[in-house]
């Protein structure tokens, strides 16, 4: 089925582009991988200053925006102990909890790059009297190095400010289920990047003007304050919350109606969710009691347009995250009928 095809082109893209350290500021490379990708299907892709990747789809008149972003959570080196061990500080919401025993890799500005491990400061049972409180304070990176000292890390070229990226681990299983780290948000990147290939290889005529976007600071709450001009809609593809009190699980495409930043456009929430419906897919119309998207961004930048939010259903944000393949084709289907509706 063309479905099918689309949506395991979806799931090798997400393996591809979570492998791609990318935390806020340190997105290079991701937004090279998104560019390459988008010039092999035959498209133009541009960029902002800011790193944005922008790319017009196809159409005319009404022009409608759908932004996801490429970067993650993450750390950086606030400095560096006198035992060699490195004092890290968040990137994003990260929450260090997630992270205790984490695989990680440390990047230098000289290009070189080394892999650690995330562990509290007294790790042993066996040894601690009792236990460490999990917070940033009591955190240090441990380089797969034989070092002791700050000079011999020194000597490494590591030094304040590098950047530090948690191994996303990203796995399908049998029955469907994707796992990784940063699913928020490389996961609806790369539906963005099915709906794409979708749209060019099968000759799709759009009845309105479609851009997609990529952004790269959306984890630290402006990745969205540059879009284009003439923009009438945009809408965020973004993960969708589960948890409790909230509709929707992980084969599902969530409808976002109202954030920490307030509802969403009602009636774009409304055409949304009336397409689910007629299309018979999986979907929830929920709240989400502490979250933030690039489209409010655009909004608060001043920009006249109507806002929404959607994306497949994924578990456990911030942390290892998990959603499945019904959510991406729910999410896939519902984008492919607003884009030519």
């Amino acid at each position: 089925m063309k479905e099918d095809k689309y949506l395991d082109y979806i799931l090798e893209e997400l393996g591809n582009l979570t492998a791609i350290a990318s935390p806020s500021g340190f997105t290079a490379n991701a937004e090279k991988y998104i560019i390459e990708r988008l010039t092999e299907m035959g498209y133009q892709p541009s960029q902002n200053r800011k790193g944005n990747v922008l790319c017009v789809l196809g159409g005319e008149k009404n022009p409608l925006v759908l932004a996801s972003h490429i970067d993650t959570l993450g750390a950086m080196v606030r400095s560096i102990k006198d035992n060699g061990r490195l004092k890290p500080t968040t990137i994003g919401g990260h929450q260090w909890s997630t992270a205790d025993g984490e695989n990680c890799t440390v990047f230098t500005r000289d290009g070189r790059s080394y892999t650690g491990v995330v562990l509290n400061t007294e790790p042993s049972s066996h040894v601690a009297d009792e236990a460490v409180k999990i917070e940033e304070k009591n955190m240090e990176i441990l380089l797969d190095e034989n070092i002791s000292t700050k000079d011999e890390v020194l000597s490494l070229g590591i030094q304040t400010g590098d950047i530090i990226a948690m191994d996303p681990r990203t796995q399908v299983t049998e029955s469907g289920y994707i796992k990784s780290r940063f699913l928020d948000d490389k996961l609806s990147a790369c539906i963005l990047l099915g709906l794409a290939k979708w749209i060019k290889e099968e000759k799709i005529e759009l009845t309105r003007k479609v851009t997609i976007i990529f952004t790269v600071l959306e984890e630290v709450g402006f990745g969205g304050s540059n879009i284009p001009e003439d923009t009438e809609d945009m809408l965020s593809v973004d993960m969708g919350c589960v948890g409790d009190d909230l509709g929707c699980n992980e084969t599902m495409v969530s409808i976002c109606a109202k954030d920490s930043g307030g509802p969403y456009n009602y009636d774009m929430v409304t055409e949304l969710s009336e397409l689910a419906k007629k299309n018979g897919l999986g979907y929830a119309i929920d709240i989400y009691p502490h979250y933030g998207s690039d489209v409010e961004t655009s909004v608060r930048a001043g920009y006249d347009i109507r806002h929404g939010l959607i994306g497949p259903g994924v578990y456990a944000s911030h942390n290892y995250e998990r959603s499945h393949r019904d959510g991406v084709k729910n999410t896939f289907e519902l984008l492919k009928a607003y884009v030519q509706a």
